[in-house]
């Protein structure tokens, strides 16, 4: 059922932003100093090869995605992405605190039909608690997060035809939140990054630069 929007740290990733006309990576470093981007790209995208967030045209993402990869020179392979369009839903619901993962996991599959407009079978689910009901103390927010297997099931392909290894299923949207509440204009460029330049392009890299931020998150 789990499909892994929210997922476990590690210290360099690679956040790929794969929208309607193009792909945006970074590759992002973490040390006791702070970030530090160590490299990135952004590549057009054919006509058509994505629409809506839906990954059409599989072959020519992942060839897009490889000059990308070419340009970095990077070694790195651990990679977040994200899902977009209609078919991804978010909501925030209520449910008894004291719960454990595998309750709510029941949970959220008996009462699904009240949440997702499609078959269970066809959809990945992911779930964060993010703490007590304002309104009742003996119930905790969860933030549910779902979308068509067949979009996750494309980004992974795509990554995997790139060499790389899916590591973050993320939500567009929330990465490019978790990008706004961060200077990342001010991460320190490596030596392969052109610091003015990247102080013009940082803006423009957000979704890139919030997916690798979830990697590091716990």
């Amino acid at each position: 059922m789990r499909k892994g929007f929210f997922r476990r740290k590690v210290d360099t990733t690679l956040g790929v932003d794969i929208n309607d006309t193009g792909i945006k990576l970074i590759e992002l470093g973490r040390s006791a100093s702070g970030y530090s981007v160590q490299s990135y790209a952004t590549q057009r995208l054919p006509a058509n090869a994505v629409v809506d967030g839906t990954l059409l045209d599989l072959e020519a993402v992942g060839q897009v995605l490889q000059l990308a990869l070419s340009r970095l020179n990077t070694s790195a392979r651990q990679a977040a992405v994200a899902v977009a369009g209609p078919s991804v839903i978010t909501r925030v619901i209520e449910m008894a605190a004291g719960l454990s993962d595998e309750e709510m996991v029941w949970m959220i599959q008996m009462e699904a039909d009240q949440y997702i407009p499609y078959p269970l079978d066809d959809v990945a689910i992911d779930f964060q608690v993010r703490g007590p009901s304002a309104q009742d103390p003996a119930r905790v927010e969860v933030l549910l997060a779902a979308c068509l297997k067949e979009q996750v099931e494309a980004r992974e392909a795509v990554l995997a035809s790139a060499g790389l290894v899916t590591q973050v299923v993320d939500v567009e949207g929330f990465a490019l939140e978790r990008a706004c509440s961060q200077d990342f204009a001010s991460f320190t460029p490596g030596h392969r990054v052109d610091g003015a330049q990247w102080a013009v392009d940082a803006h423009g890299m957000g979704i890139a630069c919030g997916l690798a931020l979830r990697s590091f998150a716990g």
